[in-house]
């Protein structure tokens, strides 16, 4: 393109429908592999939700001070085992892309408007891809810590213009016959918490899904069980993994996210032509977006165990492409400087539970003592009265805004409290615009560019697997 018709046919605002992005100027990057010579069999998806750079630092930080080891993610760097680049994760809307538009980027092949679901502007849908790899002969499935009819899986899945009609998605799954679909999200199944009654249990049932809602189910599933399978194993989402590992009767009712994984494994490689799976952290951008510094590393770190799993089945298996990433930064924490940061930071090796789990267990008729109590046997520190009095007064009225908080506790002010004694820091509690880290190991990777738009992961998968139709 000569630099003259750039800037005589683009704009700085949307143009043919899509945000414009500085890797527009690198012209239409539909196929990223070209004679590489090599086919995935597989292709494991794995998505940390609302991961900033900040995260996964810190949360391997974690692991090397109380474990004296690297995440699994940082190991695949340190030993030059995975391909590594930047990806630009802006919607057709906006530089600063929501789950839905995020997700749809990856299954639909083109940018959306924050909120849909692979459906355009003008009414028109796209393909998602886990419908093409079904019908190419693959095995495919989703794996989430959220609801299994959350923003993420359903991107990969179905077409819908709202991401908050988990009602209607969750009957939109019926027919499609996923091999796989696992995470929370009972409110959308249970006929006795959906408005409308629908026992949509009963119509997976009767399509012959086989259904699961505990872990002890999940693992008694028979090695010979051809049937899909539908997991559902809470009301919402899956608890926060700090709260999961000190709750005997969730460790015992709930699987972890690797847990799922290896189950999900388990199943789908019985296809001889292969599989197509994504695994999402959900609640890392839940606990971004609540500043909730031990919800958010827990469970970035629960990610990492998943990656592990992935990445031990693709290393035996020599046919799998695995696929690192996330959709978009949230809150951007970070570890910041101070004279007693170490020390600070160490106390997160003994947190035991979330600030959801701090928060949830107060109400107006809670003393200041008994708040401070109760942080110090969840986290490990003191704070003081007055913090713990200026945290009480919030229960008055309970009118903090934020996602992921119906009811509207004091997030924000416990986590600038608690900033103070893990010197951990927000830059806000809302999604950013960062480029994020996208890394692969596997056949295929070698043909990863270092900076690539969120869009070109679609052709890349069917090319990586060498499935061609599209439509």
């Amino acid at each position: 393109m000569k630099r003259r018709d750039f800037f005589r046919n683009s704009s700085l605002t949307v143009a043919a429908g899509s945000l414009f992005s500085p890797l527009d100027l690198l012209g239409n990057n539909d196929r990223i592999i070209k004679g590489s010579g090599t086919v995935a069999k597989n292709i494991i998806f794995m998505v940390s939700d609302g991961m900033s750079t900040g995260t996964l630092n810190m949360s391997s930080l974690l692991l090397q001070r109380k474990e004296g080891r690297q995440s699994h993610w940082m190991q695949l760097y340190l030993d030059n085992k995975a391909k590594r680049a930047f990806m630009d994760t802006a919607s057709a809307n906006s530089f600063v892309t929501d789950s839905a538009a995020a997700s749809s980027a990856w299954g639909g092949g083109v940018r959306v408007n924050n909120g849909s679901l692979n459906a355009n502007p003008d009414g028109s849908y796209n393909k998602p891809i886990l419908q093409k790899f079904k019908e190419a002969g693959k095995s495919v499935g989703c794996v989430t810590s959220v609801p299994i009819t959350h923003a993420t899986p359903a991107g990969f899945c179905i077409n819908n213009k709202s991401r908050g009609d988990q009602n209607d998605i969750a009957l939109q799954y019926l027919p499609l016959k996923f091999d796989v679909m696992m995470g929370g999200g009972q409110d959308y199944f249970d006929p006795a918490k959906r408005k409308d009654k629908d026992d949509v249990y009963k119509k997976f049932d009767e399509a012959g899904y086989i259904t699961v809602k505990t872990k002890k189910e999940l693992l008694n599933i028979s090695s010979s069980e051809t049937k899909p399978l539908l997991g559902v194993f809470a009301d919402n989402a899956l608890p926060f993994s700090v709260d999961h590992q000190h709750d005997t009767t969730l460790i015992e009712q709930v699987p972890t996210l690797a847990e799922m994984t290896k189950a999900a494994l388990d199943k789908l490689k019985k296809n001889k032509k292969g599989f197509v799976m994504q695994v999402e952290g959900g609640k890392v951008d839940w606990a971004a977006h609540s500043n909730d510094s031990a919800g958010l590393l827990y469970d970035q770190i629960a990610f990492d165990d998943a990656i592990k799993v992935a990445i031990d089945f693709a290393e035996q298996d020599k046919e799998t492409l695995v696929i690192i990433t996330t959709d978009h930064g949230n809150a951007n924490p970070g570890l910041f400087s101070g004279s007693m940061t170490e020390n600070n930071f160490d106390y997160m090796h003994h947190f035991k539970h979330s600030n959801d789990w701090v928060l949830n267990g107060i109400n107006k008729n809670s003393t200041a003592s008994q708040i401070v109590e109760r942080l110090e046997e969840a986290q490990g520190y003191a704070i003081k009265k007055a913090e713990a009095e200026s945290l009480l007064a919030h229960y008055t009225t309970l009118n903090e805004e934020g996602l992921y908080n119906p009811k509207k506790l004091p997030f924000k002010e416990l986590g600038q409290i608690q900033s103070a004694y893990t010197s951990i820091g927000w830059a806000g509690m809302d999604h950013s615009a960062d480029y994020v880290e996208l890394a692969m190991f596997g056949p295929g990777s070698e043909m990863l560019k270092p900076f690539v738009k969120n869009t070109d992961l679609h052709n890349f998968m069917l090319d990586a697997a060498d499935v061609r139709k599209r439509s």
